[in-house]
């Protein structure tokens, strides 16, 4: 029988339907790490010239209010607009519909020194919280059929500002990632009256191979499909198809379980790992989706140091994604990790 730790074989993602190729004969084993002379310079907990700071102006001259907990505000260039008519443009093979939706900004924490593995627990239990109420009020919106909320962290991501934030785009289309996982997710549904995604998570604890981080309410895990180095995926043990269901504990652990993991991706390189996290929940199209599952995917860069990215090209634009370490390497690297920062 093949030994797929050694050879390259192809995974099948669960959730989406594609496959990746994994060539585990390039890295015998995990790479060690590589930790370089930091130049990190420390931020201010004020910064004068940042635009989400408390009391700032923001580039499109709206003033902020002095925040003292997570605030939220529409963004001042949104990629979506609200008030754009229904309309489709067919020429020949070309096709154009109308998207209407707004996008709002949320800055975790007043302090501007701060990112999530530096937040205290509570800190980022807040942040759940109006994401929650963002959630809920956007997707009770006309027209607003998908709420994505996400986290885009560093310069090698393109984040265009270093104050702790996310984003939130709320939109009338489901987008394509969400649909390819709505489908097989109402597939193993009708298939099986279950959760495709708990039962999969009753797997992967079982095995524990994969597993980083777990608590009473979630797990942190390497997805054994994963493509990114050291992607994870954080889940609820309960059923829950959008974090508006969170009970308080589980917020809670879900807070706890946010500040262990990035503070491990921190202590892999000795760096603020960068990384674009986000949330797929069930849609907000007002159908009551029992088959949804939700879950927190990370997808960090980098692979060999704090400098070095991993990026898609070549084969994986033009054929599969394809990776060299594999996902119980990635997850032997995570698991190894300290559980307090490297700068404290």
């Amino acid at each position: 029988m093949q030994d797929f730790n050694s050879n390259p074989h192809r995974r099948f993602n669960i959730l989406t339907g594609e496959w990746i190729l994994v060539s585990p004969h390039r890295t015998k084993r995990p790479w060690q790490g590589k930790t370089e002379e930091r130049n990190e310079v420390p931020r201010p907990h004020y910064n004068p010239s940042c635009y989400l700071c408390p009391g700032n102006e923001r580039s499109g001259g709206e003033v902020n209010p002095n925040y003292k907990s997570p605030y939220a505000f529409t963004n001042d260039f949104s990629a979506l607009l609200t008030h754009v008519d229904q309309e489709t443009k067919i020429d020949g093979l070309l096709l154009a519909r109308s998207e209407s939706g707004l996008c709002r900004v949320v800055c975790f924490s007043p302090n501007h020194s701060l990112t999530l593995p530096l937040m205290s627990q509570g800190e980022i239990t807040d942040v759940i919280s109006l994401w929650q109420q963002e959630y809920k009020e956007l997707g009770a919106l006309e027209r607003i059929n998908h709420v994505q909320i996400f986290e885009n962290k560093g310069d090698i991501m393109g984040c265009s500002n270093a104050h702790p934030h996310g984003q939130i785009w709320a939109q009338e289309t489901v987008p394509q990632e969400v649909s390819k996982k709505a489908a097989r997710f109402l597939d193993y549904w009708d298939k099986n009256g279950k959760s495709l995604l708990a039962d999969y998570l009753t797997q992967e604890l079982s095995l524990d191979e994969r597993i980083i981080l777990e608590n009473k309410n979630f797990v942190a895990l390497v997805p054994y499909w994963a493509i990114w180095p050291y992607e994870t995926m954080i889940v609820p043990r309960r059923k829950i198809a959008h974090i508006g269901q969170l009970t308080f504990d589980e917020k809670k652990d879900f807070a706890a379980i946010i500040k262990m993991l990035t503070t491990r991706y921190d202590n892999i390189f000795e760096t603020s790992f960068p990384y674009s996290a986000g949330i797929h929940q069930c849609p907000t199209d007002g159908k009551p989706h029992p088959e949804w599952h939700f879950h927190m995917s990370f997808y960090p860069p980098l692979l060999r140091s704090a400098t070095i990215k991993k990026f898609m090209v070549g084969y994986e634009l033009f054929a599969d994604p394809q990776r060299d370490i594999t996902a119980e390497q990635a997850a032997d690297t995570l698991k190894r990790q300290k559980d307090v920062h490297y700068s404290l």
